[in-house]
């Protein structure tokens, strides 16, 4: 499927994608990403259907042929304080902070987004496997929130988030009750789960 490079035809874009929503610890990452109009890459995918070589092939690509990127987090405590969906768009905005570019429309993947100054802003439904730009934003964003948790592992090993980047795998749950959440758990998430028949969600 080949994915849009242009929503709108007339004006500068930019797409904009999150990751780590649903994990038990760790900060929430998005990434804001405004195309080239001369970017041309086949591979770019949602990066959910991406191999880890593909996705950190596409990476360096990614950063060196868009027009500009920026790459913004959330803390747990924040997530703790504003709950998940608002540090997920929180992050979203903060990442178009950082972009020297300004955006006529922001293209964000999901179907929530509070109003970023006056800019106009579309949702889109699976909009990384819709949108180029999207796409490009999600790479982006697991990657980096990817390598932040396997560097994070090094000092908490118990958890497995080398493998697992912190979602509440088996690994991660038994962890939890044997030796307790750390200062990079969400506080707001469940993180008792004695309960059996508790689905695995594999990153």
């Amino acid at each position: 499927m080949t994915l849009i490079k242009s929503w709108s035809k007339r004006y500068i874009e930019v797409g904009c994608d999150e990751v780590g929503r649903g994990c038990l610890c760790g900060p929430v990452v998005a990434a804001a990403v405004i195309l080239d109009e001369n970017f041309k890459q086949n591979l770019v995918n949602d990066s959910k259907k991406l191999t880890f070589k593909t996705r950190m092939d596409l990476d360096q690509y990614i950063r060196t042929n868009v027009k500009e990127f920026a790459i913004a987090e959330k803390s747990p405590s924040f997530i703790d304080e504003h709950n998940i969906l608002n540090a997920s768009i929180y992050a979203m905005h903060a990442a178009i902070d950082k972009l020297t570019v300004r955006p006529e429309l922001i293209l964000v993947d999901g179907n929530k987004f509070h109003p970023y100054h006056s800019i106009p802003h579309e949702c889109i439904i699976k909009g990384d496997s819709k949108v180029l730009s999207i796409a490009c934003a999600s790479i982006l964003a697991k990657n980096y929130r990817d390598q932040l948790m396997i560097d994070l592992h090094e000092d908490f090993p118990e958890y497995g988030w080398n493998k697992n980047m912190g979602y509440a795998t088996k690994k991660h749950r038994e962890a939890l009750n044997t030796v307790g959440p750390t200062i990079h758990h969400r506080r707001s998430f469940r993180l008792d789960y004695s309960i059996p028949n508790f689905l695995d969600e594999e990153a």
